[in-house]
């Protein structure tokens, strides 16, 4: 019987020694940063499909390699790129954006948003496009959002436009430039859904 239980009992032992052997990676940060809305749609009673009002797939963005990750790109130089340091976001910028765009055409109410690559079938209206820029520069001091966007009616007729926006004087902290970016994010997404919904 104590050959049996030995092993139970030595068991949170070696547990408790494994942290001192091996590492689980770096400290976590403090914060993460996100995209938030500046408007929301209201709960309530959905929209149902009718009318003239667009149904809206907003499809995933692409990004260039330097966003495909989880940190804040600082454009050092024309040629150089690095990372603001303790700055993480929440998940990937693209998929931030993403939502932030839907949540502010949705908020309109001219137009049924679906944001699902799966129910992209049902729309009228598809959006698409890639996200260029989403972090500081640090030779100007600013927060800079570069979207370029395409959109393809119900007839297969495409339109695409760049959308851009500076928050200027912005130092680089990690608050600071996550506060700058969301500003900027927000009013590109209020030009795309004014341009989507209206276009």
């Amino acid at each position: 019987m104590t050959f049996l239980t030995r092993p139970i009992l030595l068991a949170p032992l070696l547990l408790l020694a494994l942290p001192g052997c091996i590492s689980l990676g770096g400290e976590p940060p403090e914060s993460l940063l996100t995209l938030n809305p500046e408007v929301r749609a209201p709960a309530g009673q959905g929209i149902a499909q009718g009318g003239e009002r667009p149904v809206v797939a907003v499809l995933t963005f692409d990004t260039p390699a330097k966003l495909d990750v989880l940190r804040v790109p600082v454009e050092v130089s024309a040629t150089e790129l690095a990372y603001l340091q303790e700055a993480f976001w929440v998940e990937k910028p693209a998929r931030l954006f993403r939502r932030l765009v839907g949540e502010t055409i949705r908020s309109r109410g001219a137009a049924m948003v679906v944001d699902g690559d799966d129910t992209a079938m049902l729309a009228t209206v598809t959006l698409r496009g890639t996200l260029i820029d989403m972090g500081y520069e640090a030779r100007t001091s600013e927060a800079v959002v570069r979207f370029d966007a395409v959109r393809v009616d119900k007839e297969g007729a495409v339109t695409t436009r760049r959308f851009e926006a500076r928050e200027g004087g912005v130092t680089a902290d990690t608050r600071a430039v996550g506060a700058a970016l969301n500003v900027a994010a927000n009013r590109v997404a209020a030009e795309v859904a004014d341009w989507v919904a209206g276009g």
